[in-house]
């Protein structure tokens, strides 16, 4: 693997594991379970998502798999949002991390944009 993929693995990995330590400090009641099981779930299945896309069987399959980190990315960053102004979280140890997702964000958008041209010159 290139030095791009698997730097790009271990910030999408660290995300989750970020993620679980910034979380793991909260009070467990019932609205934060509710909060931190989606959190949870969407920030790990950035990375899992990611690695199935560098094993994806085709152009159209990496596209499908990236897709999905996209929107997993997006989602942790509403339950972020949903954490910091509910007062959960302080922006101040989200901001980091926010900035980070955003980044992941940008450069999956552009893997697709490029891999969409990509597959229509194929046609």
């Amino acid at each position: 693997m290139n030095e791009f993929v698997e730097n790009m693995k271990r910030r999408t990995k660290m995300i989750g594991v970020s993620m679980i330590k910034l979380l793991n400090a909260l009070p467990k009641n019932l609205v934060n379970y509710r909060v931190l099981n989606q959190i949870v779930g969407s920030s790990t299945s950035i990375g899992a998502n990611y690695r199935a896309a560098c094993r994806a069987k085709s152009t159209a399959d990496f596209i499908n798999k990236l897709k999905i980190v996209e929107e997993e990315t997006d989602e942790t960053m509403y339950w972020i949002e949903v954490l910091n102004e509910s007062d959960l979280v302080p922006e101040s140890k989200t901001k980091d991390l926010y900035k980070e997702l955003n980044e992941i964000l940008s450069v999956v958008v552009a893997s697709i944009n490029t891999s969409k041209l990509k597959l229509k010159k194929k046609d």
